[in-house]
């Protein structure tokens, strides 16, 4: 497995975490993955052969070669039909929606093509002109120049919505929502409103994603072997709290999590 992340143009790094790659060569004992959620959407171009997206245990679609995978706070299987190669942009939790108009919430637990969003002959073009780039930095150029492009057409995220994200970001998750809009209940529900219309999931869905993200990172660095070391160092009430939240996002207990073979693309995502 070769994963690699690359930072964008700083015109672009308050909105997009990273761009990234992921090549795998066809394998005949193919391990279904667990994708596990991360509050984030990303843009995807399947540039190698077919992936399944599990929708039941033997029931399943073929991701769209271009798409858009909205929020997700549920974990999920994928598995490679053969040669994986895939380009894709990781946005932070406000950044996609500089560029549509669409409710982000719209766009949540599922793989929209980007013909959808963007029009036909302009997803077509941004698609050819992605799988005929001579390598990565090509084809970060070419999603930099539509990118900045678009962002020139559409409205700026909202500010109550990107001043809140930054604090769950800066915080790991942890800083409460009353105590960031400083107890004023309408802007709470102005906040609530905009939120999932802007992220796609509630504030408090993100806060505890971010919160889980932060734990997770510990865990598969080896930071501390303790569990309840981790779960207090995230902010959690116990190690009890750190384990159901854990179960929740990825449907498999921490120390399930550390050495499953099914964990190996969600572990190499989240290191």
């Amino acid at each position: 497995m070769n994963y690699q992340t690359y930072q964008p143009h700083p015109d672009l790094e308050s909105i997009i975490s990273c761009y990234w790659t992921l090549e795998v060569p066809a394998a005949k004992d193919v391990q279904r993955q667990r994708i596990v959620p991360d509050g984030t959407i990303e843009m995807a171009f399947i540039l190698g052969d077919d992936i399944k997206r599990y929708t039941s245990e033997e029931e399943f679609i073929i991701q769209p070669r271009s798409m858009v995978l909205g929020q997700i706070i549920d974990p999920f299987y994928i598995e490679p039909t053969g040669t994986v190669n895939t380009f894709a942009i990781r946005f932070y939790p406000y950044g996609f929606a500089n560029f549509v108009s669409v409710s982000l919430k719209d766009l949540a637990k599922t793989e929209t093509p980007i013909e959808m969003l963007f029009g036909e002959e302009t997803a077509k073009k941004l698609e050819q002109d992605i799988i005929q780039a001579r390598d990565a930095q090509q084809r970060i150029e070419i999603i930099e120049t539509f990118l900045q492009n678009k962002l020139n057409e559409k409205t700026i995220v909202s500010n109550i919505v990107s001043t809140t994200v930054d604090a769950l970001l800066s915080t790991k998750g942890s800083a409460s929502i009353n105590d960031i809009l400083e107890g004023n209940l309408s802007k709470r529900r102005q906040l609530e409103r905009m939120f999932v219309k802007q992220v796609g999931i509630s504030p408090k869905q993100l806060g505890k994603l971010i919160r889980l993200q932060s734990a997770l990172k510990m865990l598969l660095n080896q930071e501390d072997e303790s569990l309840t070391n981790i779960a207090y160092n995230n902010e959690y009430y116990d190690q009890a709290h750190f384990t159901k939240d854990f179960k929740e996002f990825t449907g498999v207990s921490p120390k399930e999590f550390l050495g499953n073979d099914n964990m190996a693309l969600s572990s190499a995502f989240y290191k």
